[in-house]
């Protein structure tokens, strides 16, 4: 199977190349094959960008900008629809942050839970011993590549619910362990969709019928659930306005903190103030919950993009908040500026080191990109509704 690194590349330059490469492809091609998953390695119908605008190691603007200067709005929709859905997911759990929470606290107590057969089946998919040939496969696919094709997600995450009676909110945790682009929105409001929960009452089954068609006759899997009834609701918070952030203060004198939300963050104010800067590839306070391919890319993206920074620059894996806060102290920084992190792990150690920082009297300030503050507000019903904004959003 072809190693993540030879797939992707962990460069802001190999990441402009994937985008050149697939332009071409970007309108009628793509509309027509995207749905077919052509096997391991280089997916022939998709552009493969996603672990890029995931750590925004390329910005959905750029990308959208790339693709309209070689196509008409009409001949590129579906590829334009497809990068606002990253945003539109980010922007719902953004209003709805107890969504996050509350799958957290699901993760342990359906691990808990769990009867001796569901334990067994657990310990297969992971492993790719189901016996269930295309979901093994891809099991496999999905832990030594980090990617997986996202049509394949929806059929092993309705597999993974329907035929092997397991929680979804496990097989969210097993996905973002593993995938290079898998990101808190997108990730586990996906599950939550699959198993009838984020449109209630509305499932997606994997038939193999579908899954022969669009894997090119490679699989008919036997044995597969007839049927997907949907999973009881859970309450649906009211959404919550955008908060507003602070802005940094251009005269206090500050430390410069980048992480893998947003490798390409712009510098928000004058070098001149900024007397280092941190890159942090993994966890804020603690270890994302990355491993394998994941951990991997974001560790050599990390190094690769503070090659490109002026100033002195110090790559970490996971942050420590204490030396952080030494390092403050011993350079006489007061404020700390980083990208705003959407909810999920990242997000949850900005809001601890922001507590810490300020018992020592340091500031710690997101800055929120301009596409975010235009995408995530209109992300209060579903996507229909949020489609409807779209070429305001991309500025036609």
């Amino acid at each position: 199977m072809t190693p993540w690194i030879e797939l992707f590349p962990p460069s802001r330059e190999a990441a402009l190349a994937r985008l050149q490469a697939f332009i071409p492809a970007a309108g009628h091609t793509y509309a027509a094959r995207r749905n077919y998953d052509s096997g391991p390695g280089v997916k022939a119908g998709v552009s493969m960008l996603s672990p890029y605008l995931r750590h925004r190691l390329l910005s959905e603007a750029e990308v959208v900008a790339a693709v309209l200067a070689a196509h008409s709005a009409s001949a590129a929709e579906k590829f334009i629809q497809e990068v606002c859905w990253r945003s539109y997911w980010k922007g719902w759990l953004q209003l709805r942050p107890s969504v996050w929470t509350d799958y957290l606290c699901l993760v342990e107590t359906d691990r808990a839970d769990l009867s001796d057969a569901q334990q067994i089946n657990l310990a297969a998919a992971e492993a790719g011993q189901t016996g269930i040939d295309c979901f093994d496969d891809w099991a496999k696919e999905l832990v030594e590549t980090g990617y997986l094709h996202n049509h394949t997600r929806m059929w092993l995450a309705s597999i993974w619910v329907f035929t092997l009676n397991l929680p979804w909110s496990l097989g969210a945790d097993w996905f973002l362990r593993h995938l290079i682009d898998g990101d808190a929105a997108s990730n586990t409001l996906s599950w939550r969709w699959v198993a009838g929960i984020q449109t209630e009452g509305k499932t997606y089954l994997a038939r193999p019928d579908n899954i022969e068609q669009f894997t090119h006759g490679r699989y008919r899997p036997q044995g597969l659930a007839t049927a997907a009834p949907a999973l009881p609701p859970r309450h649906k918070p009211p959404v919550q306005p955008l908060p507003t952030l602070r802005s940094p203060d251009p005269n206090t004198p500050s430390l410069r903190l980048i992480h893998s939300e947003d490798f390409t963050a712009p510098n928000p104010i004058s070098q001149a103030s900024v007397a280092e800067t941190w890159v942090v590839s993994g966890g804020i306070s603690e270890c994302w919950p990355w491993s394998g391919a994941g951990q991997a890319f974001c560790q050599a993206a990390a190094e690769d993009i503070a090659t490109s920074l002026e100033g002195a620059v110090d790559i970490v894996d996971v942050l420590n908040t204490e030396a952080l806060i030494n390092r403050c102290q011993a350079l006489g920084r007061t404020q700390v500026i980083t990208s705003e992190a959407p909810v999920g792990p990242i997000a949850d150690g900005l809001h601890s080191l922001s507590t810490a920082l300020a018992r020592e009297g340091i500031t710690l300030t997101q800055q929120r990109r301009e596409w975010d503050q235009l995408a995530w507000p209109r992300a209060t019903k579903g996507f229909f509704a949020f489609k409807a904004y779209i070429p305001e959003l991309i500025g036609l």
